[in-house]
């Protein structure tokens, strides 16, 4: 046990060569935390909440819990956006808001949004844990924090979004500063969060009255880490239920993958979906965990473009 909290505790400290932020494998139901320009998009305000357990089976793993909304405003030439997360790995947690405006063109047979947003994000260490001494004494040390540790970090970040009714295309950098994020005792910097550039894309092909298929791309890069995406097929059948796979890189050149993920919904009405997805792990951490599990609620309010509402998930 004390193992596995070193090792989150190594993986942290050295965060700068890897992913800082949220993972989602539905992130076709969470645009608006990567792009800010995504808000409003849909043409009628959608709410939505997402809950992900990572790596079951292990203890400290990263879980996160997740409350979006967007809506469009100003004859849909504007759309507002927020969200409000919270995860947890090993003795941190951190919970972040977000808020997002956007400014949406007509251009051609869709409309391009420029976003900004602006965060603040509260960070909290426990180094008091026991899973991290087991009993044993704690040495003074001032780059090791004692107590609980917290701190607040201020951020903005841009985007541009362009949707049709089967097509989108999102640039985006949600996070664009450098903040300090240490609370060790010494003068020096030792950890930063690092800009994320995000870049997603997808089309909806209609392969006949009853059956869509969707396919879209989320591409993950940071500076001095692998290159990551996730790729996901989906199929819509029935304008009722949804059933798809997605491939996650990872990044990592000493295995196949991060995982291979398995997708399904169903709609609720006419507004409401449900959805649920499993990972399968294929990094050298499968031998030490269940899989991962997602799930996701969306509930959307009104008429895009005047019509009825049959499933949320339009461009």
């Amino acid at each position: 046990m004390k193992f596995i909290y070193t090792l989150l505790l190594f993986s942290l400290a050295f965060s700068i060569k890897a992913q800082q932020e949220l993972q989602y494998t539905q992130f076709m139901y969470n645009r608006l935390s990567f792009n800010p320009a995504y808000a409003g998009s849909e043409d009628v305000a959608c709410l939505s909440a997402m809950y992900r357990n990572q790596w079951i089976g292990i203890e400290g793993a990263p879980e996160s819990q997740l409350v979006s909304f967007n809506t469009p405003l100003l004859n849909k030439r504007v759309g507002l956006g927020l969200n409000l997360s919270r995860s947890t790995i090993g003795i941190g947690s951190r919970v972040t808001a977000e808020a997002t405006y956007v400014y949406r063109i007509r251009m051609g047979r869709g409309k391009l949004g420029i976003g900004i947003m602006a965060s603040l994000r509260y960070l909290s260490m426990n180094y008091n844990d026991e899973r991290l001494f087991a009993g044993e004494p704690i040495l003074s040390d001032g780059g090791i924090p004692v107590g609980n540790q917290n701190r607040y970090v201020p951020n903005f970040g841009v985007g541009v979004y362009y949707n049709t009714n089967k097509f989108y295309f999102g640039l985006s950098a949600p996070r664009m500063l450098r903040n300090n994020i240490d609370f060790n005792d010494l003068r020096l910097i030792l950890g930063r969060e690092i800009p994320h550039v995000y870049a997603m894309t997808g089309y909806r092909f209609k392969l006949n009255k009853n059956l869509d298929l969707e396919s879209q791309i989320l591409v993950k890069y940071v500076e001095n880490a692998p290159l990551d995406f996730d790729l996901n097929f989906s199929f819509h059948i029935l304008k009722k239920f949804l059933l798809g796979a997605s491939y996650r890189a990872g990044g990592s050149s000493d295995s196949i993958g991060e995982s291979i993920d398995l997708l399904v919904g169903t709609q609720l009405g006419d507004q409401v979906f449900f959805g649920l997805a499993y990972d399968i792990t294929l990094s050298k951490l499968r031998t030490y965990n269940n899989g991962s599990i997602e799930a996701v609620f969306r509930y959307c309010i009104g008429n895009p473009e005047g019509n009825q509402i049959v499933n949320p998930r339009f461009f």
